[in-house]
């Protein structure tokens, strides 16, 4: 039996379709395979757990995220499971990949807003999943209040707080936070906001629930001619642009931005 663990085992003919990039979360590479290597979408899964020694499990994405609970669609190619736990700047998060959404690109971005939180602040995550945002705010010393609508992703929060060693200062809420203006009556000193794709519209919903000098960090996905006019129209609801950064591409011409914002 052939084991396809160098770019050589395959017929030089369809050298250029086989992944050269893949995501790595916990021990699990998470690859999108091109419909014209089906066939060879096994090996391909072992080329690529040969390319480094601690993966455990390879997952082919097969669909874009979809449906309420935003999860995309995956098929195990190699190894036993798609749980995992997954390592990030001193915390550890569990997860099943099959069932949640966990984006292993943004980890300088969560460990940048984390470094901006203070202590005894009252934070706000909406859409947190299994706790990325939230749990590092709360192991600075913030008060957290968590809202996830996946069932799973909630179930996986839970056990995080855990794992991490958080729960006096995280409540999580399984919740959708689209109907946020009408669950939570509290005031907020910081909102971290990790908006789905084409949910620009919570930003509105949240505004009422930050102080006067509360801090916003909202994630939207626009092109780079669509800023300026973002620009604006933040300033024309009360906040104050302290920064705004690309966060990575998520389609050609097509980038997730964050603004830093204050309330004023």
């Amino acid at each position: 039996m052939t084991s396809f663990k160098h770019l050589d085992d395959f017929p030089e003919d369809i050298h250029h379709l086989i992944p050269k990039s893949f995501d790595i979360i916990g021990d699990v590479a998470v690859v999108s395979i091109p419909p014209e290597l089906v066939d060879h979408k096994f090996s391909v899964a072992e080329y690529i757990s040969s390319r480094r020694g601690n993966i455990r499990g390879v997952l082919n994405k097969v669909t874009k995220l979809e449906g309420d609970h935003r999860v995309a669609g995956f098929e195990l190619l190699f190894g036993d499971s798609s749980l995992t736990t997954h390592a990030e700047f001193g915390m550890r998060y569990k997860m099943d990949l099959k069932d949640v959404f966990f984006n292993g690109r943004l980890a300088f971005e969560r460990k940048r807003v984390a470094s901006l939180v203070q202590q005894g602040e009252d934070v706000l995550v909406p859409f947190c999943g299994v706790g990325p945002f939230a749990i590092p705010a709360a192991a600075k010393g913030a008060k957290v209040i968590a809202l996830e609508k996946n069932p799973a992703a909630c179930k996986w929060l839970a056990e995080n707080i855990k794992l991490n060693h958080v729960g006096d200062n995280i409540s999580p809420i399984l919740a959708d936070a689209s109907c946020i203006g009408n669950m939570l009556n509290a005031k907020f000193d910081r909102v971290i906001i990790p908006t789905p794709y084409g949910m620009d519209r919570f930003l509105e919903d949240v505004l009422p629930l930050v102080r006067i000098g509360g801090h916003l960090h909202f994630y939207t996905f626009k092109t780079r001619e669509q800023i300026e006019g973002l620009i604006k129209k933040y300033s024309g609801m009360g906040l104050n642009i302290i920064g705004y950064r690309r966060c990575g591409n998520i389609a050609p011409g097509v980038s997730r931005w964050v603004f830093d914002m204050v309330k004023v």
